[in-house]
């Protein structure tokens, strides 16, 4: 069955950074859209970035351009995530997701495969 793993979450202080990763099994992972998400508690939850099958293609959230990147490695079938200058604001459960259509996007319901989020916290 597909699984989509992440890691590499954690508490960071305000200004550092983090790296998430998303391992994924039992899907055509290279030919895949993917996209994160994050929810804070309370909140719904929102999109953060897409990336195309080829990795060639990005979008983010306005709140997050400049300072995250996405990216994927087709050969090991990783998701990622890199984090930089994290704000209090960024604290949330991060979810990775697999899209079912062949185009990236920025509406969660055209995702039909998650992973069971990681936690990240950013103490100010």
């Amino acid at each position: 069955q597909v699984q989509l793993v992440e890691s590499g979450g954690g508490l960071v202080q305000a200004g550092g950074s983090l790296r998430l990763s998303c391992a994924a099994s039992g899907l055509a992972f290279s030919v895949k859209p993917m996209g994160w998400f994050r929810q804070a508690p309370g909140k719904e939850r929102d999109f953060v970035a897409t990336i195309n099958w080829s990795g060639s293609q990005t979008s983010y959230v306005h709140s997050v351009k400049g300072r995250f990147t996405i990216s994927r490695d087709n050969a090991k079938n990783i998701l990622y995530l890199q984090m930089n200058s994290l704000k209090p604001e960024d604290t949330a459960v991060y979810y990775c997701a697999a899209a079912r259509t062949s185009r990236e996007s920025e509406d969660l319901y055209q995702y039909n495969y998650w992973g069971q989020g990681t936690q990240v916290t950013v103490s100010s």
